[in-house]
């Protein structure tokens, strides 16, 4: 008889990633997955330490999971991801319901781990393991999926940005085989998927192939059936040439780049540590342009780090208006434990940083409004992913990441299909079919 697999899970979409490949390590242990955690016989909670107050959220969660361990005393709950890695042994000493904490280099152990939880033992697994966790994992499973689909090629990072947990949580930069990937990548089209999104912490700074990224790009659109391609998230240091290059040269390369900046203030970038200056990031934001003139831009910034002023937020401001983003992430800094940013003097009133985050949001939102205001009457494709709210209606996204809502038959999820576009909302498009030719 068969257990069930209950896994929520937070943050970016590495995550998600992570997620799928510990359900299907867990398969072989005859697990199978389930969206109802009071059916399941294993709770996973896999963890992010990006934002403000991750460690609390884990345990609130872990606290509304207890009645749940107290009618099924059998039931076992695991925490996995960063909030893991970094705080493993105080989750076992605050909460004893935790039957196992595993960090994210060690989850292809899972089936060993899992084996000696049904001993009675309890397991924390946050060691950073020279073995490939990929390799030891096993193929993808042949079931059918959905037409899109992430695929990790790069983790870790080395450029230790003042504010970030990640190099402590996931450990150096590290690139995976390029035939390990291209199999992979064969594995879930034969399985349906049509767009793969190549995911890494700093993707672009992934030198699994010979030709880095953008070689790796090129030989992913050479696979029969794999139509649309896409990575992050990237860092400005480390678009090359080549991988610019391909933006112009490869039509499976989508028109959608996200590229973080942080801030616009050279003195702030600086305290930062992200060895990248305004200038220079405007400089490649103007040379992707010139290789896809119709590339969609998004970014991600942080307002109130420690001893910004008002004139370095008006320097952010001024890079926004600027570039002209299509789409942007915006948040107030935040503490995060063993960073030197949490040590540096000059700690921004949070009064202060609520009012530039709302003056930066309200530019940002009418620079997405615009960008979605432009697409009204132009031709696009479409990769329909799913039903809609509405009877009769698909929901997929467009080449720049776009939401785009049609009437269209059901038939057509999982297929690329040409719409014109007839209205614009803030965060979606409403199309028209268009006859196919």
């Amino acid at each position: 008889m068969s257990r069930k697999l209950y896994i929520k899970t937070y943050g970016c979409q590495m995550n998600v990633y992570d997620s799928e490949r510990m359900s299907e390590a867990l398969g072989g242990q005859g697990y199978v997955p389930t969206d109802r955690p009071e059916e399941a016989d294993m709770i996973l909670l896999n963890t992010c330490h990006i934002r403000e107050k991750a460690a609390e959220k884990v345990y609130s969660e872990l606290g509304r999971l207890k009645h749940l361990k107290a009618e099924k005393p059998d039931l076992k709950i695991g925490v996995a991801g960063c909030v893991a890695q970094a705080e493993g042994e105080e989750i076992m000493r605050r909460q004893p319901l935790v039957d196992l904490v595993v960090g994210p280099q060690s989850y292809h152990r899972l089936p060993q781990m899992e084996a000696r939880l049904g001993s009675g033992a309890k397991v924390l697994d946050t060691d950073m393991p020279e073995d490939d966790k990929f390799e030891g994992l096993k193929g993808r499973t042949k079931a059918k999926r959905g037409p899109t689909a992430f695929l990790t090629v790069q983790e870790g990072c080395d450029k230790f940005c003042s504010f970030c947990v990640v190099p402590y949580t996931r450990g150096a930069e590290q690139s995976r085989p390029a035939d390990r990937i291209m199999a992979e990548a064969r594995e879930l089209v034969e399985a349906g998927v049509r767009e793969i999104t190549l995911l890494g912490q700093n993707v672009n700074a992934y030198h699994g192939h010979a030709g880095d990224l953008a070689g790796l790009v090129r030989d992913l659109a050479g696979i029969d059936g794999l139509d649309r391609i896409r990575y992050t998230t990237s860092h400005p240091n480390d678009m090359d040439d080549a991988l610019i290059a391909a933006h112009g040269e490869v039509p499976e390369l989508m028109p959608y780049l996200h590229l973080p900046v942080q801030s616009g203030s050279d003195r702030i970038l600086k305290a930062m540590n992200r060895k990248h200056t305004a200038e220079s990031y405007l400089a490649i934001v103007e040379r992707l342009r010139a290789a896809r003139p119709d590339l969609l831009l998004s970014g991600d910034f942080i307002v109130g780090f420690p001893g910004e002023t008002d004139a370095d937020f008006e320097d952010t401001l001024a890079l926004v208006r600027a570039v002209g983003y299509g789409q942007a992430y915006s948040f107030k800094y935040s503490a995060r434990p063993g960073t030197p940013a949490m040590e540096r003097k000059g700690q921004v009133d949070e009064a202060v940083k609520s009012d530039r985050l709302a003056r930066l949001q309200a530019l940002l939102a009418e620079q997405q409004a615009a960008a979605q205001e432009a697409m009204v009457g132009r031709e696009v494709t479409v990769l329909f992913e799913k039903a809609g709210r509405m009877p009769g209606q698909l929901v997929g996204k467009s080449g720049h990441l776009q939401a785009v809502h049609a009437e269209a038959d059901a038939a057509l999820i999982g297929t690329i299909a040409p719409v014109r576009i007839a209205a614009a909302a803030p965060n979606s498009l409403k199309g028209e079919l268009l006859e196919r030719v």
